[in-house]
């Protein structure tokens, strides 16, 4: 199979070993923890690289699917420069194929795609250069790499993360924490802050909803934590798949206990989305059980999400319970002339504020 113009030299790859003479072209993805073995022509799980005469390609290497200025409570990062601006961009693409998906749109490629490679329309030319210039004139503080999982434009992630922290501008992923080893050790240094997705503490749940595996995830998020990377946790709670009492306590205790009481958990309400539509939305009282299971571990900063107006939306002072940041939606208003200090009693709370 020819390759498709928009496909571009990839990165965190290896020739394969010979099993045979017609396997002589064969790779093996480094990128995430699926490690694709992939014969000439045929695509990865991800759906947008691939193997082309013998060595691997990206589709996502200089395009963008989607480019955005949001604040950076969206993303959602409560505790990582509050009422700051994110440049935001994404691609197409993903490693993980959950049947609840909320960006199915950019994430989950056609099976005619996969099939023919030539039919991926990857979106709009872009590079490092472009996307820092645009970033620094809209007055974002930080770029977020993010809507589609980042893993998976890995090369121009790495090049714009690069170049971002020489122009003073942070870097923010919001990932499934999929990714490999080698991956993570390329972005550690470039990359100040993570909102990850814990989608379930069933390994089961990884397998049959995700089609992944629970345990890569884990150990990402904790070695991006032992990193120094500023780290808050999200969860879709998903009534009657990933809301049991039991679940959830265990979940609330591996962030309090592996990530520390001082990891944000973003708790937030699931809305019918992709082969999930016919699934009601999440009822308010599972969200707040989960909200509970947070509190009973010592979690100091517990959020529910896609509840505009939840009492949980603030930011409470962890000695006093004052309230230190007060939020509605994507807008942060500090209380007291010091970010990052409750304004009643001093207590630090911690964060990046600056």
């Amino acid at each position: 199979m020819d390759k498709p113009d928009c496909f571009t030299p990839a990165r965190l790859w290896e020739p394969c070993p010979p099993a045979g003479a017609d396997q002589s072209a064969t790779v093996r993805c480094r990128l995430c923890r699926r490690y694709c073995r992939l014969t000439p022509g045929q695509l990865g799980g991800c759906g947008v690289r691939g193997n082309f005469s013998g060595a691997l390609y990206t589709a996502v290497g200089g395009y963008l699917a989607a480019v955005n200025l949001d604040p950076v409570e969206k993303k959602p990062l409560f505790h990582f420069l509050p009422g700051s601006l994110a440049f935001s961009v994404g691609s197409l693409g993903c490693n993980l194929h959950c049947e609840f998906c909320q960006n199915s749109g950019i994430s989950q490629l056609s099976g005619a795609c996969r099939q023919n490679p030539a039919l991926i329309k990857p979106g709009s030319r872009a590079d490092a250069h472009g996307i820092v210039k645009a970033a620094l004139k809209s007055g974002a503080a930080s770029i977020a790499y993010t809507y589609n999982e980042p893993t998976v434009f890995f090369e121009l992630m790495q090049d714009t993360a690069g170049l971002a922290l020489e122009r003073g501008l942070r870097n923010i992923m919001v990932s499934n924490a999929y990714m490999s080893g080698e991956c993570f050790s390329a972005l550690d240094g470039l990359i100040q802050a993570a909102n990850f997705d814990l989608k379930s503490f069933s390994p089961e749940f990884y397998r049959t909803r995700c089609k992944a595996e629970l345990a890569p995830v884990l150990e990402n998020i904790k070695a991006a934590v032992k990193s120094g990377w500023w780290v808050e946790v999200t969860t879709l709670i998903i009534g009657g798949l990933n809301d049991g009492p039991a679940e959830l306590d265990a979940l609330a205790g591996f962030i309090a206990n592996e990530l520390g009481p001082e990891v944000p958990w973003h708790v937030s309400r699931f809305h019918p989305a992709y082969l999930m539509r016919d699934r009601p939305a999440t009822p308010v009282e599972c969200i707040e059980l989960a909200l509970e299971c947070g509190q009973k571990h010592g979690l100091r900063h517990i959020y529910a999400g896609n509840l505009p107006g939840h009492a949980s939306e603030s930011t409470l002072c962890p000695a006093c319970s004052a309230v230190t940041l007060a939020r509605h939606g994507y807008r942060t208003k500090a209380l007291g002339e010091a970010q990052g200090r409750c304004p009643s009693c001093g207590q630090a709370v911690a964060g990046v504020w600056e």
